[in-house]
């Protein structure tokens, strides 16, 4: 569905980091990266953010959507805390960014210079998010 996906309410503007519509499970997933450690905030953001696709995007038929927060470290016992009585599927994981691509896939990526091309006309989020 796009990155930066935009939502509106009222006089403030939200930006859904990745939004994907999953064929097989007929659901919507959202992804919101973060580039630090899991804080309990984030649970509450991406309910939010489910509450909103599954009221505005979600169709009869397709099932609850799914929110996937990803941090550049994670802290199992806060984020399981953080999600233990929320009621919408909402799972946290940690990511590594690798030096050097797999060679497979260096020629169906865009460069460096493509993705700041793209990057630069993007609307900033606050920081604190």
């Amino acid at each position: 569905m796009g990155s930066q996906y935009h939502q509106e309410f009222g006089e403030d503007d939200f930006y859904i980091d990745l939004l994907f519509y999953h064929l097989k499970l007929r659901c919507f997933v959202v992804i919101d990266l973060k580039m630090g450690k899991f804080i309990p905030e984030y649970a509450g953001k991406m309910n939010f953010y489910l509450s909103v696709v599954d009221d505005q995007l979600r169709h009869e038929g397709d099932q609850p959507s799914i929110g996937l927060i990803l941090c550049r470290t994670e802290n199992r016992l806060v984020a399981e805390y953080a999600l233990r009585d929320l009621n919408k599927p909402i799972g946290v994981s940690a990511y590594q960014i690798s030096e050097s691509l797999p060679e497979h896939l260096q020629g169906s990526l865009p460069t460096i210079e493509q993705l700041e091309a793209e990057l630069k006309d993007l609307p900033v989020e606050d920081p604190d998010t």
